[in-house]
């Protein structure tokens, strides 16, 4: 006798809720372990392609493992001392150049900023809480990651794990696959190469676009003389994830900056305006369609919901498990709007259940029973596709009555045929390709 759908649901909601509860009660101890597995999971592909030109699974995650504490302990020695200290001077500086644009528009247009008026004082405001709200989030984060998980768990812990997650990786999804529930498994399966290919599309891709227009920015407006250039430039690349929303802020924030440091300089100025639209012509024309692709399927609203949510409810881990929620979530939503679509309550029709699997001993020939349920499965989908296919034709026969009203057609003698329908349908999309 099979569980009913209703108790697996309730099973395995209770077994999610129990792993959320326990995500939020360890909180951010278990945050060396999440980015250790996040490591393994991108270096994976690497693991199997150096396995395919002759190399052992452990030589590929030892040379892998070599070449990635190496890049960590080059960005900490190089860049990430110059990255706090320019992003701290540039929240401290805050307040000045907006009191220099204060007194300039106040200048320039004084029956608009006078003194008191309410422009004039929300200038004076965002300033300050700039530098106030600023402060606070670089020492949040910087005591989320330094404090409450310290350096040495950051160096040995999340090595380690990545370590040996990465040399068992295969063998560990083949266990998995081994656990998933025998009367869903395809499904699951196949939800699973879904979500792998949105998180795996997004965060190699975009990781790999915001890496070159990280360095693109921070190597040209350092070039310029640009101060807080790095910073600016980490910030802006960071942001690219959202469209157009990265060149903004770092736009607007490197024009400030320039025009607080190079007033009177306008060639200087129009080098760093020239530096972001170029990036922003390189990332939109090669960058985004070549490295990103258009089958990732996480909308940027979508993926800033999750962080937010994320963020709130579990603090920095949840940040770290924010995208691949949001992958997950996105595919699963995807497949509900797809059965919803396919069920009584949207066609308003009742659709022959797919066929059950067999349950009883096979006395009959090899394959006869396979080839009823081929059968069964046929006729259910021909069933589908014939309610589809009514579907269509009432709304091409309202679209039809709609031109008819409108004097677009003249009128006919009773309703069209469904020949007629599709003639019309297809005569109109040649129209529009015309």
């Amino acid at each position: 006798m099979q569980l009913p759908v209703q108790k697996q649901i309730l099973y395995w909601g209770g077994a999610l809720v129990v792993l959320l509860l326990a995500l939020w009660g360890v909180g951010n101890a278990v945050m060396p372990f999440i980015m250790g597995a996040a490591v393994a999971y991108l270096f994976d592909p690497l693991a199997d392609r150096l396995e395919r030109l002759g190399l052992s699974r452990t030589a590929a995650v030892v040379i892998l493992t070599l070449c990635g504490l190496l890049l960590v302990v080059a960005l900490f020695l190089l860049l990430v001392p110059v990255l706090v200290r320019q992003t701290t001077a540039l929240i401290e500086t805050a307040p000045e150049m907006f009191q220099r644009l204060q007194l300039f528009l106040m200048t320039r247009f004084p029956e608009i900023f006078t003194e008191g008026s309410p422009v004039n004082s929300a200038l004076s405001n965002m300033g300050q809480q700039i530098s106030e709200r600023g402060g606070q989030l670089v020492s949040t984060v910087l005591g989320s990651v330094m404090g409450v998980v310290s350096m040495v768990m950051l160096i040995v812990i999340v090595p380690v794990v990545a370590f040996y997650l990465l040399l068992d990786w295969d063998n560990m999804v083949d266990r998995l696959d081994e656990l998933l529930p025998r009367q869903h498994a395809g499904t699951i399966r196949h939800l699973g190469h879904e979500i792998d290919a949105a998180l795996s599309g997004f965060v190699r891709g975009q990781g790999m676009v915001i890496l070159i227009l990280g360095t693109f920015y921070s190597v040209c407006l350092g070039l310029i003389g640009l101060p807080f250039g790095i910073a600016i430039g980490v910030i802006a690349a960071s942001l690219s994830f959202i469209p157009y929303v990265g060149v903004l802020v770092g736009g607007a924030t490197a024009i400030g900056v320039a025009l607080f440091s190079f007033w009177g300089e306008p060639v200087w100025i129009g080098a760093v305006i020239a530096v972001f639209v170029l990036g922003q012509i390189v990332e939109g024309n090669y960058l985004q369609p070549k490295i990103v692709g258009g089958h990732v399927g996480l909308h940027p609203v979508w993926l800033m919901l999750a962080l937010t949510v994320f963020g709130t409810l579990f603090g920095f881990v949840g940040l770290l498990i924010a995208v691949p929620a949001a992958a997950a979530l996105a595919v699963l939503v995807r497949f509900g709007v797809a059965r919803y679509k396919e069920s009584a309550l949207y066609t308003g029709r009742e659709v022959p259940s797919p066929p059950a699997p067999p349950t009883m001993v096979e006395l009959v020939p090899r394959g006869t029973t396979e080839r009823a349920r081929q059968l069964a499965q046929m006729s259910r989908d021909v069933a589908v596709a014939q309610i589809h296919r009514e579907e269509h034709l009432a709304h091409l026969l309202e679209k039809h009555q709609h031109r008819q009203q409108a004097g677009e057609i003249p009128d006919a003698e009773g309703p069209p045929s469904p020949s007629e329908l599709w003639t019309e349908a297809r005569d109109s999309l040649r129209g529009k390709d015309d």
